[in-house]
């Protein structure tokens, strides 16, 4: 992991398209601001974790699904 250092309004950049600033700091929050093209999405972890799992929910009941739907063509 990369760790730097930030003062508020100062940036760091990801390749050439990515920016992320920091717009206020106060006793135990950090705000910041992400600028990055529309095709990337950008979520907070804990939301990117939640939507994986739904992802993968959805992909076990297609498999199941399809399984089924095997199944009945074969009988």
């Amino acid at each position: 992991m990369l760790v730097l250092t930030r003062k508020l309004n100062e940036s760091i950049k990801i390749g050439d398209d990515i920016e992320i600033t920091i717009l206020s700091i106060s006793s135990d929050q950090i705000k910041i601001g992400i600028h990055a093209p529309k095709d990337i999405d950008i979520y907070r972890k804990e939301i990117y974790l939640s939507i994986q799992e739904e992802n993968k929910k959805a992909a076990d009941v297609s498999l199941d699904l399809m399984k089924i739907l095997k199944d009945m063509k074969d009988v």
